[in-house]
């Protein structure tokens, strides 16, 4: 599904600007317990996913990657191994998820800066949960980085450019990212949260440009 029939486009430069840290717990400890225990999780597969994501594992756990076509939006058959996971995509969240997926990094890799064109990704918000990561992970979003902690929940502007590097070459980052429908109490926790957190890194930019003019994609 690239279009959501009859769901309007949000203006995301107004309404999330880069990144912004909702004031929302998160078990960090149970979510990475569960997590961790997944098999699926040390495969080396893309799930769908193509072009600059290509350097990262992922797992869907709703719906399947966007060039696998326009396929129905449900719960895949792994989350419900995720109960803390399910819990917090489906209860927690206070919005109706659509796409959600854990995405792995291997350590000194990168992917690359983009914007997530298709019309999905302009009426849908996009939430980072980081399970696995280090202060060495640098989430690139128009011209700032962020370092995203572990049990932290983040909306990121992806109809902006952005990119992320795993500068460590030894650790790994995982992800929970999920797409959500806005709603009223989401938008609510959105306009409440911490915003302007991100940095201006020069190296971080500069290995991003480096890696882009190196790529053939």
């Amino acid at each position: 599904m690239l279009a959501i029939p009859g769901q309007p486009f949000l203006d995301k430069q107004r309404l999330i600007g880069r990144c912004v840290r909702l004031r929302l717990p998160c078990d960090h400890a149970r979510l990475h317990a569960e997590v961790s225990a997944l098999p699926e999780l040390g495969q080396d597969t893309r799930g769908g996913r193509i072009r600059v994501h290509n350097p990262a594992s992922a797992v869907f756990l709703r719906g399947h990657a966007p060039a696998e076509g326009d396929r129905p939006i449900v719960d895949r058959d792994v989350l419900a191994r995720l109960p803390y996971a399910r819990e917090f995509i489906h209860s927690i969240i206070p919005a109706q998820p659509m796409r959600c997926l854990l995405a792995t990094l291997p350590g000194g890799q990168v992917i690359l800066p983009h914007t997530d064109l298709p019309a999905y990704f302009a009426q849908t918000i996009r939430i980072h949960i980081p399970v696995v990561t280090h202060p060495q992970v640098w989430v690139y979003c128009d011209g700032l980085s962020y370092n995203m902690a572990a049990g932290e929940v983040w909306v990121l502007n992806n109809s902006t450019l952005h990119a992320v590097w795993n500068a460590d070459p030894a650790l790994p980052r995982t992800h929970l990212i999920c797409d959500f429908l806005p709603s009223d109490a989401l938008v609510a926790l959105l306009l409440d949260g911490e915003r302007e957190l991100g940095v201006d890194r020069p190296e971080v930019r500069e290995h991003l440009i480096a890696a882009s003019n190196a790529s053939d994609l």
